[in-house]
């Protein structure tokens, strides 16, 4: 029997053994009961300790079929990495015994939200976990909100869950919409200075994630007082196979800078299409937070694009620490390919967790809970050293820098033949929202529903 990960076929019984010999490797013996991967919809995934052993039950969510499948793969894989960690990082039996549950999202609300409730019903889980889509992401939140359990954020992106949306039992541990466009326009900043660009045009994704970027992006080039015209803002909806008619309309308003908030295969397709078009050839093209991952690096073959410019959540080659080198070791041993960013967001999520456990205690309740994620500090892989990535107590987003860079030729990381380059870093620090942008959200977000529940005047 074969699974299918990405494009490579392997034996589902060879990646069993390999887990099993890293736990083993590890000093942690892994509890697995389905490993199958189909490209289909497929039944629940559980591994870590058992149900009767367990000191929490996590209950996670990711799309594990389709177009978005290798992040909810990728996920599983970090979150196996995560879970050997901590037992390596503590005395030997003090790591709290995670029993971690997958089901497959679809990406759409209404399976998450059914799945979200069966865990709390049946299996008990003390937290919820992952999510790759901001919609979904939403309606999960809301679970959390009222069903009182704690969810930590992996993958999704959209700042509105941590601003407007924000609750207490929410939290995200990786980089968000307005961290990554906050470093975007300031890597538009510097190069406005060199090109004397003023033409931009924004094609996103149709939902939360898409039009929340773009608000970012707008907001962070206004603070930073840059002067530019917008020629478009273009919507295709999310997974769309045909990008030539978008193409073409960015063709047409002739801007100089591109910037792209489509992710995933949305964004390998888009790419592949505007290469054969010719649109690299006239404009800039950059995506700030999910651009540079490995499954696009991967799909350009021999072709390094002039001046495309990219950043992620994760990078496998930066930043070039002992930290970030084993995980991406670990993973490759592990999963015979090298990790997109999702590993590293799901690994995040599983030592924060962890983590929160050691400090408030095993048997700790959700306020004990709240209060060791709050301003949590925790070194990752994607930190440059002597950082450390921590939760800002007044968002319970992750505090972290970020790295923009230029494709380049590079065959360390095969399959890809091309990886990022001439790396600008932007400091953790400069890239939260101010506090005063947080308060003003909030009170218009609080006034639009406010204003909403108001009955209108019966008509004469």
């Amino acid at each position: 029997m074969f699974a299918l990960i990405g494009a490579t076929l392997r034996p589902v019984e060879s990646r069993l053994t390999a887990w099993r010999r890293f736990a083993r490797r590890s000093g942690w013996l892994a509890v697995v009961t389905t490993l199958v991967w189909p490209v289909t919809s497929q039944a629940r995934i559980e591994f870590g300790a058992s149900s009767a052993t367990a000191d929490a039950t996590i209950g996670c969510m990711f799309p594990l079929a389709g177009r978005a499948a290798i992040y909810g793969h990728d996920s599983i894989a970090g979150m196996k990495l995560a879970i050997a960690d901590l037992a390596a990082d503590v005395p030997p039996g003090t790591a709290p015994k995670l029993r971690i549950l997958v089901e497959d999202d679809r990406s759409k609300a209404s399976v998450a939200t059914r799945i979200a409730e069966n865990y709390i019903n049946h299996d008990k889980v003390r937290f919820l976990c992952g999510i790759v889509n901001s919609g979904v992401a939403q309606a999960i939140s809301r679970v959390s909100r009222d069903r009182k359990i704690i969810m930590i954020g992996t993958d999704h992106a959209s700042s509105r869950l941590t601003v407007e949306d924000f609750h207490r039992y929410y939290f995200r541990v990786s980089n968000d919409t307005y961290s990554s466009m906050a470093a975007g326009a300031r890597y538009l900043a510097e190069l406005q200075k060199k090109s004397r660009w003023k033409r931009l045009a924004f094609i996103g994704p149709d939902y939360d994630y898409g039009h929340i970027s773009w608000r970012d992006l707008e907001e962070s080039l206004s603070s930073l007082g840059v002067n530019h015209e917008v020629t478009g803002q273009l919507w295709p909806r999310l997974y769309e196979p045909d990008y030539t008619a978008y193409i073409a309309q960015l063709m047409a308003a002739k801007p100089d800078v591109v910037v792209s908030a489509l992710w995933g295969g949305d964004f390998i397709a888009f790419l592949k299409q505007a290469l054969s078009a010719g649109l690299l050839e006239k404009t800039r093209l950059a995506n700030f937070d999910t651009g540079g991952n490995f499954d696009v690096l991967a799909s350009l073959g021999d072709q390094a694009p002039a001046g495309l410019i990219l950043s992620a959540r994760h990078h496998n080659n930066w930043p070039d620490t002992p930290r970030n080198r084993k995980f991406v070791n670990d993973f490759h041993r592990l999963e015979g390919r090298f990790p997109t960013y999702a590993a590293e967001g799901a690994y995040a999520g599983i030592m924060a967790i962890g983590r929160a456990l050691l400090l408030a205690g095993r048997g700790a309740n959700n306020e004990q809970l709240i209060h060791a994620l709050e301003g949590l500090h925790m070194t990752l892989p994607e930190d440059p050293q002597g950082y450390v990535s921590h939760i800002d107590p007044e968002t319970h987003q992750i505090i972290q820098a970020q790295a923009i860079g230029e494709v380049v030729r590079d065959s360390g990381y095969a399959p890809a033949r091309v990886m990022l380059g001439r790396w600008v870093v932007y400091r953790a620090e400069d890239l939260r929202p101010p506090l005063d942008l947080i308060r003003s959200r909030r009170a218009r977000a609080l006034g639009a529903v406010s204003s909403s529940l108001v009955p209108s005047k019966p008509s004469n």
